[in-house]
């Protein structure tokens, strides 16, 4: 598994079996807040800056991970913002603009290259 959207995709479905997942602004300057997260995931096509920048301050100030994705609704397809039908498709998808990892669930391959690319980005 090379491939980092993979991993993380994994690692958030994870988390959320786990009930580790905090989505959505409020919630997750909470967590952010009191040092309770163990990764931030943002997507860059939020369209208001404050936004952004409120987050990369808070995961700087308290040391915390910080990945950027490029889609907001992939994101909240990833962390569970939406229906799965029939055909194992999602439908619905509620864009999530920012996640918050708490509890990573178990030990895995995904998250391994998680941590790994974590680690290169320092």
């Amino acid at each position: 598994m090379a491939d980092i959207e993979t991993a993380l995709q994994e690692v958030l479905k994870t988390a959320l079996v786990h009930n580790g997942l905090v989505r959505g602004l409020h919630e997750c300057a909470k967590a952010l807040d009191q040092r309770k997260s163990l990764l931030c995931i943002l997507a860059s096509n939020c369209n208001e800056p404050a936004y952004l920048k409120l987050v990369e301050a808070l995961c700087a100030e308290h040391a915390i991970p910080l990945l950027k994705v490029d889609d907001n609704k992939k994101l909240g397809e990833w962390s569970g913002l939406c229906k799965i039908d029939k055909e194992g498709k999602p439908r619905k998808v509620v864009g999530a603009s920012v996640v918050v990892v708490r509890d990573y669930g178990q030990q895995s391959a995904a998250l391994d290259v998680v941590k790994d690319y974590i680690e290169k980005q320092k």
